[in-house]
């Protein structure tokens, strides 16, 4: 009888072992497939560098192409905003991050005025300045991430995008280089 019982024990545990383990197995796969900062464009920039941007100070938002954005800096772009680069001729400082995040809009029909608001995201941009380590391309590091909304993911952006996006953190200075004198920035960091 004890032996049975002994037996019963050892089986319960042993369902239980793999229940417990198959739970965490979907979660381990689900946390992985959403966890954005284990992306890395080859050879560039690793989402991981830019950790907390949700969170970052808005630099400007802006709309083009179908799409509008709100563009972040991390403390060292706004301190040097804030100091008037690039409109002094000085370049950004090494360790200077900032982050484009694009939504398709949508118009907010039941609110007053019908805003348009953002909806479903579309992707994120990165830029890093880093002269040592991306001194080919500007001083500037760049990075693209498509957003996949059903299944909440990200994957970096590749030539099928519009822009094409290389394989590489080099992916944005191409179109940057018209602005070389901005210290290749678009972004402005208008009036408060």
């Amino acid at each position: 009888m004890l032996r049975n019982r002994t037996a019963l024990n050892h089986m319960r545990m042993m369902s239980i072992a793999a229940i417990v383990m198959a739970v965490g197995a979907i979660g381990g796969v689900t946390l992985a497939a959403g966890d954005k900062f284990s992306l890395k464009i080859p050879n560039g920039l690793a989402f991981s560098e830019f950790r907390g941007y949700e969170s970052w100070p808005v630099i400007a938002i802006s709309e083009n192409q179908g799409v509008m954005a709100v563009i972040v800096g991390n403390s060292v772009m706004i301190d040097a905003y804030k100091e008037g680069v690039p409109g002094n001729g000085k370049p950004f400082p090494d360790g200077a991050k900032m982050v484009k995040i694009h939504w398709v809009p949508k118009k907010q029909e039941s609110y007053p005025g019908q805003p348009t608001v953002p909806g479903v995201q579309h992707d994120v941009d990165l830029m890093v300045k880093d002269s040592k380590r991306f001194a080919d391309s500007g001083g500037w590091g760049y990075g693209a991430f498509d957003y996949d909304a059903p299944s909440a993911t990200f994957s970096p952006a590749t030539e099928a995008d519009n822009p094409p996006q290389e394989h590489d953190a080099k992916c944005g200075y191409a179109c940057h280089t018209v602005v070389k004198n901005r210290d290749y920035v678009f972004t402005e960091y208008p009036t408060r």
